[in-house]
């Protein structure tokens, strides 16, 4: 059975090095210039799995590979060792978000689980975006407000340039001095979620964005 040990991100970043490597052959680049590109690539690689045992370390070797076939091939071996999103059901979510009362739910059936790092989808009616993550270990959601924008944006969560929306959330965080006192916080985020899963190749934003929501 394969085991499951890389998350989609981290999945998306090897897609990334692969595509540059592949951009650098159809370059013809000096091959001392090209094997410095897959040694970084590896490097770069090997850096986000410090704990990887001997067989993943091999596993995630691009330096064996020589043609773009290969490396199609490759990746689409790779995605079998992609773990997915946590299962939830509908239920699950909606003890989630027990204060919006006619709350909009996605389609489970038709999310690609093993395309995801978060869950996340628009509540158009009531101006909202729902983000639902796996934060150290437990599945946790916020709520936000939706605002469509009109011009492409950098992303804050996959860090690419696209259609965005601003979303803005007020934070658990307090002060026992001023009972009154709130903060919001706000980001550009893509529109679409899907398509931001399939670029985002970091998590350290949008974990950062969570927990100063949930006040941690």
């Amino acid at each position: 059975m394969t085991e499951k040990f890389i998350k989609n991100e981290q999945f998306n970043f090897i897609k990334n090095q692969i595509a540059l490597i592949k951009d650098s052959r159809k370059k013809n680049v000096a091959p001392t210039v090209l094997a410095a590109v897959i040694d970084l690539a590896n490097a770069k690689i090997l850096d986000l799995f410090p704990h990887a045992t001997l067989e993943q370390q091999e596993l995630l070797d691009l330096s064996k590979l020589k043609t773009d076939a290969e490396y199609d091939q490759y990746t689409q071996y790779l995605s079998a060792s992609v773990a997915p999103f946590p299962k939830i059901t509908e239920q699950q979510l909606k003890k989630m978000f027990p204060k919006i009362k006619k709350l909009k739910l996605p389609d489970l059936s038709k999310v690609d689980h093993d395309q995801l790092t978060y869950l996340s989808w628009n509540d158009l009616s009531s101006n909202k975006k729902l983000i639902v993550y796996e934060l150290d270990g437990k599945i946790t959601g916020i709520e936000c407000k939706f605002t469509p924008t009109s011009k492409d944006n950098l992303c804050s969560f996959c860090n690419r340039f696209g259609q965005v929306a601003y979303i803005s959330t007020i934070t658990k965080a307090k002060k026992s001095k001023n009972p009154d006192y709130y903060k919001a916080i706000g980001n550009y985020i893509c529109t679409d979620s899907s398509e931001c899963n399939k670029k985002i190749t970091n998590v350290d934003y949008l974990t950062a964005f969570l927990k100063e929501s949930l006040g941690m």
